[in-house]
């Protein structure tokens, strides 16, 4: 936006200071004749020995001299005032020049003003957490982008081979052929969709009504009780009625995730996976655990991450497409609830979903606040899933 040039803040500081000290000097000398000089008499009173200057001949010398120091005055205050001003808007320079740096694309450029609290250094550490902020975003889009565009140039890459091969051997077995290109075409629509969800998820944009996640974890046992038995994992559900407001799709999608990335990511033989829902005043709780492999540190870190798949990208035939705790973490974060991930002793995951609790009246509560995701030690983790259900529990094979 061009704006025609105008008077600079500085030069509006320093003459707002010099009016100021002119009318303070002003009603000074305005002060002193008032209550000092009304009191002399009006004609001079001389005598033998005495001489008693009258009011005319104290004003005849008091107005020169006032009149000099009143100019004085006004070039002290222009220049004390013009040396002021700049001192005090020296860090609004330096945030312009960030903001600039900013508008020009470097995000990196931090103001990191010093001195104490006042409302430039809030402004300027403000700014700071914004464009960290922003920087964090546009790398965490820039990966994203350049992951999508890998996955999503391996199948077609699979896809043109398959149909070079096929072309210079018209004898091969076309079955063979469109049955692989089936595969490879369904996982790249699978990426899509999810790609889809992860971006509706981001923008909020979805109906809400009162959910029930205990009912959600069954009804997401019942769904992948095949592939479950299929790897010998053992699904358990218990807890208690846990209503919330939101997207009965989408937290559906929420729970199944959960529950496929615990099945997937879990011992060959013999493994257990836990969900279980708990109701408070504050939230609506469904954690999901599973027996597995050690998760360390720095992968726990990173598992919300788009693209990522426990300790290795190697596909299988349930790999997934990587996006499964991504679009979990953005449901939740879109529901304003918190997440959490945590290793459990003796290896496997424990993730915790916190979402807001459903009021009584069955409002609508804000949805789209700030949440979080974090990755942690969890407050008295559990040591495992029993071998067998506890009292009021489901038990799956």
């Amino acid at each position: 936006m061009t704006r025609q040039r105008g008077i600079s803040v500085r030069l509006k500081l320093a003459l707002s200071y010099a009016a100021f000290l002119m009318i303070a000097g002003a009603l000074l000398l305005a002060v002193v004749y008032a209550f000092l000089l009304r009191y002399v008499p009006a004609e001079a009173m001389a005598s033998e020995w005495t001489f008693f200057p009258g009011r005319t001949d104290l004003v005849r010398a008091f107005v020169p001299a006032a009149a000099w120091a009143l100019l004085f005055l006004l070039v002290f205050a222009l220049v004390g005032g013009w040396f002021l001003a700049g001192r005090m808007l020296a860090p609004l320079t330096r945030i312009t020049h960030a903001t600039r740096a900013a508008a020009a694309g470097s995000l990196s450029h931090r103001i990191r003003l010093d001195g104490r609290s006042d409302e430039f250094t809030e402004l300027a550490d403000s700014f700071d957490a914004m464009l960290a902020q922003l920087e964090a975003h546009v790398a965490q889009q820039q990966r994203f982008a350049a992951n999508a565009s890998h996955e999503l140039r391996t199948p077609l890459a699979i896809s043109q081979t398959l149909l070079d091969v096929a072309r210079r051997d018209p004898g091969h077995d076309h079955n063979e052929v469109l049955g692989r290109l089936h595969s490879v075409n369904a996982r790249a629509i699978e990426l899509t969709e999810a790609l889809l969800v992860l971006s509706r998820t981001e923008h909020g944009t979805f109906a809400t009504e009162r959910v029930d996640l205990s009912l959600i974890a069954e009804e997401a046992a019942e769904t992948l009780l095949p592939l479950a038995e299929k790897r010998g994992v053992a699904i358990e559900t218990e807890g208690e009625a846990a209503d919330t407001i939101g997207s009965p799709a989408l937290i559906s999608l929420l729970a199944t995730n959960l529950l496929h990335n615990a099945i997937v990511h879990n011992l060959p033989e013999g493994g257990t996976v836990r969900l279980t829902t708990t109701s408070a005043p504050d939230a609506a709780t469904l954690v999901v655990e599973n027996t597995g492999s050690n998760v360390g540190p720095e992968l726990l870190a990173t598992l919300t991450e788009p693209f990522q798949r426990g300790e290795q990208r190697a596909r299988s035939d349930h790999a997934g497409v990587g996006l499964g705790l991504a679009i979990v973490k953005s449901v939740v974060k879109a529901h304003g609830g918190t997440m959490r991930l945590a290793a459990r002793d003796g290896g496997g995951l424990c993730v915790t979903v916190q979402l807001p609790p459903a009021t009584r009246a069955g409002t609508r509560p804000e949805l789209g606040s700030q949440s979080s995701a974090e990755t942690g030690p969890m407050a008295d983790p559990k040591t495992g899933p029993s071998a067998g259900a506890e009292p009021g529990s489901k038990h799956l094979r």
